[in-house]
């Protein structure tokens, strides 16, 4: 790929979504792009480049699908779901009913689902729900599924497992592993670009996760995401980042509690 079309790409990922492609990028990029050429029977990144600029619309949608990360497993990071349940705890000797959870990034579904378990045995009687948003129309297809394979469940403990899991037959012998309906009820699946702001959810939340998804963000980009998540925290509530993402040099109130995980500050 030359480097003016990488450039247009660049552009438009930072214009439509915040998404920061870095210039050593290019061959990632190409490789993610490969199939949609095809689909498209174009020769080359400059047409496809040239189509996206006049379709625009869905095309853009699958140009963003294509070039997005969505690595996830269910209780990666298990020390913020602990610091989840916590919270909560607090919240409910205080009196609190209602809870409202948003994972942003939330990929093919592991970590709402993971905070649904872990939630679900504390909130009996409770009013609660997660709201799970992605750019990725792909990746939110499969988390409506909410079927995965044997590995893909395995960090789950097996009471939990047990719990809140059906086994089911898969392809060549395979067993595949669907999330029951009591705990996918739970969870609200949205398309959101957290590029566009304000968001539409009005708050307040008692918990976000943001994880793995600023490190693809500018410094600006960075500071509005900081803007509106604060905007939407409950005073008191935590915000779990990834374990290599930090707000150091953006304006917030929010406070570190520890490594990758912030706090709004307490109503004085």
């Amino acid at each position: 790929m030359d480097a003016e079309t990488y450039q247009g790409f660049q552009r438009i990922a930072h214009e439509r979504a915040g998404i920061f492609l870095r210039p050593g990028k290019a061959a990632l990029v190409e490789a993610r792009l490969a199939r949609r050429l095809r689909e498209l029977a174009l020769s080359t990144e400059r047409e496809y480049l040239a189509h996206l600029q006049a379709e625009g619309g869905d095309e853009l949608v699958r140009f963003l699908d294509a070039i997005s990360t969505n690595f996830t497993h269910f209780f990666r990071e298990a020390d913020h779901f602990e610091a989840l349940v916590q919270s909560v705890r607090v919240a409910r000797r205080a009196g609190q009913r209602r809870f409202r959870v948003w994972c942003a990034g939330c990929s093919s579904g592991e970590e709402p689902y993971t905070a649904a378990m872990v939630l679900e045995p504390e909130l009996d009687g409770c009013d609660w729900r997660i709201l799970a948003t992605d750019l990725s129309t792909r990746v939110l297809a499969r988390a409506a599924e909410a079927t995965y394979a044997d590995e893909e469940v395995a960090a789950i403990p097996a009471a939990l497992r047990a719990r809140f899991l059906a086994a089911r037959p898969g392809p060549g012998g395979s067993t595949l592993h669907e999330v029951v309906p009591r705990l996918r009820e739970r969870v609200v699946l949205r398309r959101l670009n957290l590029a566009e702001h304000p968001y539409p959810m009005r708050g307040p939340l008692d918990a976000i996760f943001c994880r793995n998804v600023m490190i693809y963000f500018d410094r600006p980009m960075r500071a509005g995401l900081v803007e509106e998540l604060e905007r939407l925290l409950r005073p008191g509530a935590p915000l779990f980042v990834g374990h290599s993402e930090t707000l150091a040099g953006i304006p917030t109130r929010l406070r570190s509690e520890r490594p990758s995980v912030y706090r709004m500050p307490e109503a004085t």
